[in-house]
C-alpha cells in the first residue's frame, strides 16, 4: 500500500481541501492517508471528517491517525506539511504586539519583516526534525510544503536536508484571474508567464492570441486607483515598476519600505492598508470554526469538489506520468532566475511527471524586479544563517536588512526589538549565542 502523510492534519478545513482532492484522483485508489498533529482533539476531528468523506465518496482508501510522527511517516511516498509552530496564541500575538511598542506596524507578518523572521526561527528546527525522521523512514518521499514562510522553509529543506521538497502557494494560480476580475476583464484564453520569489513573483507576460494585454491592464488600473479598493498597493507597484505582483496588497504593503510609515500615517488610508489584518483573520477563523465544527466533522453526507490547490495534481502527474505545469518554489540551483542568488528559493514554472519535479529556466528578470526580490532575499538568507548557526548576530542582521523594519527603526531599536522578541517567545525558539559586536550604543 502506498502512503500519503499529512503533517499538521489538525488544520481540518485545509486537510479536507488537500486530501479531499486526493480522494478524487483515481490513481490514488488503495493509498493510505496518514494523519499526524500534536493537537490530538484536532487530529481526531480531521480523522472523523475524512472518514465521513471517504464513505460519502465511496473511495477505496485507508484513513489512519497517528500519535507518533515517525510512525505516520514510515514508508510514505508523499508528505504534505501544513504546520504552524506556536500557533496564533502565543506566537503570532507576540509577533504583532511587541513590534507595536516600537511603533512598527504589520499586516500579515508571515513572510519577511520582523514577524516573518521570528516565525521562521521557531519553525525551522521543527522542519529539520521532520527531515531527519524522513531520512530514516521514508527517504525517497516528496515533501510538499504549504507552511509559511514559504521561501525560507523550502530553502532550508533543500539546502540542509536530503529530502526532495517543493513549496506550494495559492498566489500564482489565482494571480491573473483575480486581477482580471478586479479590472472587469475576461480571463478566458489568457497566456501568462510568472516568476520571482514566493509572495513576490511577477506577472512577466500576459497575452491573448499573441496580443500583449498589459497596456489595457495598466490603463484600467490607473482608472481604478481613483477610488478606494482592495488592491491599491499592487497597482501602485505595477505603475512604478512596470509589472503586477502575485501576492495581495496587504502582504506587499509590508514587503517594501514605501507604504507603512509612522511619519506618513495618511498612507494607510490612501492605500487602504489593513493593519493587523492577520490577527483579525485568526480571531474570525476561530469563531467560525466553533460554529461550523459539528457540521464539518460529523456530517455523514459530506461532499467535496476539487479545489485549486496544486498538491493532488502534482501527485496525480507523478503517478500517471501525465505532465502537470504549476508554479513551484524550488532552490535557484543553476540560476533558474539568473539575476537572483543561487542560494535563494525562487518561484518558477515547474513540470511534474513520473520523473518528479522539473523546474524550468527563466533567465533574467527585468532588473527592477530582481532588485525588489533581492531586498527580501537578503533577509531570508540571513534568517537561515541565524537558524542554522544559532547566532544572534544573524537575527539582528536579518532584521536590519528587512526593508520595512529598516525604514521605520534605528539600528539600536531593531536590536532591542529582536532581544525583546527572543525573550517573549522563550522556549518556542532554540537558544542563540550572543555577540558583543551588537551591543546597543549609549
Amino acid at each position: 500500500m502506498s502512503k500519503i502523510t499529512f503533517l499538521g492534519a489538525g488544520s481540518t478545513v485545509f486537510a479536507k481541501n488537500v486530501l479531499g482532492d486526493c480522494m478524487l484522483v483515481p490513481a490514488l485508489e488503495g493509498f493510505e492517508f496518514a494523519l499526524f498533529d500534536i493537537d490530538e482533539q484536532r487530529l481526531r476531528d480531521s480523522e472523523t471528517m475524512l472518514k465521513n468523506l471517504k464513505r460519502s465518496l465511496n473511495k477505496n482508501i485507508t484513513i489512519k491517525a497517528y500519535l507518533n510522527r515517525k510512525d505516520a511517516l514510515t514508508n510514505a511516498k508523499y508528505v504534505f506539511n501544513a504546520i504552524q509552530v506556536g500557533g496564533y496564541k502565543p506566537s503570532t500575538v507576540i509577533d504583532f504586539e511587541i513590534p507595536k511598542k516600537y511603533g512598527l506596524r504589520q499586516t500579515i507578518a508571515d513572510t519577511v519583516g520582523i514577524g516573518g523572521i521570528f516565525r521562521n526561527l521557531r519553525t525551522i528546527p521543527v522542519m529539520i526534525d521532520f527531515a531527519r525522521d524522513m531520512e530514516e523512514v521514508c527517504p525517497n518521499a516528496l515533501f510538499l510544503n504549504y507552511t509559511n514562510p514559504m521561501a525560507v522553509l523550502t530553502g532550508v529543506m533543500n539546502r540542509f536536508t536530503a529530502i526532495k521538497t517543493v513549496g506550494l502557494c495559492h498566489s500564482v494560480q489565482v494571480c491573473t484571474r483575480d486581477l482580471f476580475k478586479t479590472l472587469g476583464m475576461d480571463p478566458e484564453g489568457v497566456q501568462e508567464k510568472i516568476a520571482g520569489i514566493n509572495h513576490m513573483a511577477w506577472l512577466l507576460e500576459v497575452k491573448r492570441n499573441g496580443l500583449d494585454l498589459y497596456p489595457e491592464i495598466k490603463q484600467r488600473a490607473r482608472e481604478k486607483q481613483r477610488t478606494k479598493h482592495h488592491d491599491m498597493v499592487r497597482f501602485e507597484l505595477m505603475d512604478k515598476f512596470g509589472f503586477y505582483v502575485t501576492e495581495s496588497s496587504e502582504h506587499n504593503a509590508e514587503y517594501h519600505p514605501y507604504f507603512i510609515k509612522s511619519r506618513y500615517p495618511e498612507l494607510i488610508e490612501n492605500y487602504n492598508i489593513p493593519l493587523d489584518e492577520y490577527p483579525r483573520r485568526c480571531e474570525k477563523q476561530i469563531q467560525e470554526w466553533d460554529a461550523m465544527r459539528d457540521d464539518l466533522v460529523h456530517n455523514i453526507s459530506l461532499d467535496h469538489v476539487r479545489s485549486k490547490e496544486y498538491g493532488s495534481r502534482i501527485i496525480e502527474a507523478i503517478e500517471t506520468d501525465v505532465p502537470f505545469k504549476f508554479g513551484g518554489n524550488v532552490l535557484n540551483t543553476g540560476r533558474l532566475i539568473s539575476n537572483l542568488p543561487e542560494k535563494a528559493c525562487v518561484e518558477v514554472p515547474c513540470i511534474a511527471d513520473r520523473s518528479g519535479i522539473t523546474p524550468t529556466y527563466v533567465g533574467d528578470l527585468p532588473e527592477q524586479l530582481a532588485a525588489l526580490n533581492r531586498t527580501n532575499i537578503n533577509t531570508q538568507l540571513l534568517t537561515i544563517e541565524a537558524a542554522m548557526s544559532r547566532k544572534k548576530e544573524y537575527i539582528y542582521q536579518a532584521a536590519l536588512l528587512d526593508p520595512h523594519t529598516a525604514s521605520e527603526l534605528s539600528i539600536d531599536a531593531i536590536i532591542s526589538l529582536c532581544d525583546d522578541l527572543i525573550a517573549a517567545h522563550g522556549d518556542w525558539l532554540p537558544k542563540f549565542a550572543s555577540s558583543d559586536t551588537f551591543a546597543i550604543s549609549n
